[in-house]
């Protein structure tokens, strides 16, 4: 059952679903980064999620960037890393999803973000 309320699953609106993992996504990107998104789009296909994220890049990232871009590629990569962990320990606690895998890659210039939550089944038979 997800923490959407108490009734019985099958019970809420893909809508529902869909602004309470906004608020979940952009609550933990602000722990991690210390900048809530700026703005987001959730899509659901099945057992797919998408969620395409503009962000504000963190300026320390951004002047490391300028002193050596490999070291801020790999701090991207590991404030990915750790998000996806976060977010996937959110995902399995909160709405009760068995996750197949989650794909996130994050375009520094460009500010944005995608991540894909593979699922075992339709998200559908989770709400």
């Amino acid at each position: 059952m997800s923490a959407l309320d108490s009734h019985s699953p099958g019970t809420h609106s893909l809508g529902q679903f869909k602004q309470e993992l906004i608020k979940d996504y952009n609550e933990i990107n602000h722990r991690i980064f210390g900048i809530g998104v700026v703005r987001q789009k959730v899509d659901v296909q099945g057992d797919k999620i998408l969620i395409v994220a503009l962000h504000k890049r963190v300026p320390s990232l951004a002047y490391l960037n300028a002193l050596n871009s490999n070291v801020s590629e790999l701090a991207d990569h590991y404030l990915i890393k750790g998000f996806k962990n976060e977010f996937k320990q959110l995902l399995v606690e909160k709405y009760g999803f068995e996750i197949v895998s989650i794909f996130k890659d994050y375009d520094a210039q460009a500010e944005l973000s995608a991540t894909v939550v593979l699922l075992q089944r339709d998200v559908r038979d989770y709400l």
